[in-house]
């Protein structure tokens, strides 16, 4: 079973997508907040595998509040669910750890293909948004090979300097390496490139 969490203010929203949902076999609404406070407190005590969250958000915004909840739980699945299409807004939310990304006007069926795709380890982005050049690539087609060889090692949990020492070369290449793939991935720094290495690692 796919259990959900939802962050919305919009109470005619909520109550639609659960309208929605209970006639689903696999996927169970159990609980919802209105504020990025209330949303951490409910996947604390319910540990959702999935949270639908919004990013404009009373007391903590989503993009904060994805951070805070993939930090404690890594394995939970987030889902941005907002209005909002612009670059900077996706690139944040993809930054902060989100698996998905889908637009409030998309159908119910667009969420429940996302709630699913999510839960089974993949991302899902809606067709109506612009994504970054590195997210609608895959890791093979922007990393060089010794990239890919690195981030491999990366996702292992391997050092800079264990890496240099496996690969026989030196400690200061292997740094260049990661801050070229932070770069090319669109990351915000080494935490985003270890997450991503370890999510992405069955493509390599």
């Amino acid at each position: 079973m796919i259990t959900v969490a939802i962050a919305e203010d919009h109470q005619a929203l909520i109550d639609g997508i659960k309208s929605y949902v209970k006639y689903e076999d696999d996927i169970t609404v159990i609980g919802h907040a209105n504020n990025g406070e209330a949303l951490l407190k409910l996947v604390r005590l319910r540990q959702p595998k999935v949270v639908l969250c919004d990013i404009r958000m009373p007391k903590l915004d989503g993009i904060e509040a994805t951070k805070i909840i993939l930090k404690e739980l890594p394995h939970t699945k987030v889902v941005a669910f907002t209005m909002f299409d612009q670059d900077d807004a996706v690139k944040q939310m993809l930054a902060a750890g989100a698996q998905g990304y889908i637009l409030k006007n998309s159908s119910l069926e667009v969420v429940l293909e996302a709630i699913r795709t999510v839960a089974d380890g993949r991302t899902y982005f809606d067709k109506k948004i612009h994504l970054p050049d590195a997210e609608r690539n895959s890791s093979k087609s922007v990393l060089s090979s010794r990239e890919r060889e690195i981030l491999q090692l990366v996702a292992k949990g391997h050092t800079s300097h264990q890496i240099a020492d496996e690969l026989f070369i030196g400690k200061s290449t292997v740094d260049t390496h990661r801050k070229n793939m932070i770069r090319k991935l669109g990351l915000s720094g080494a935490g985003e490139l270890l997450r991503y290495a370890v999510e992405k690692k069955y493509e390599f």
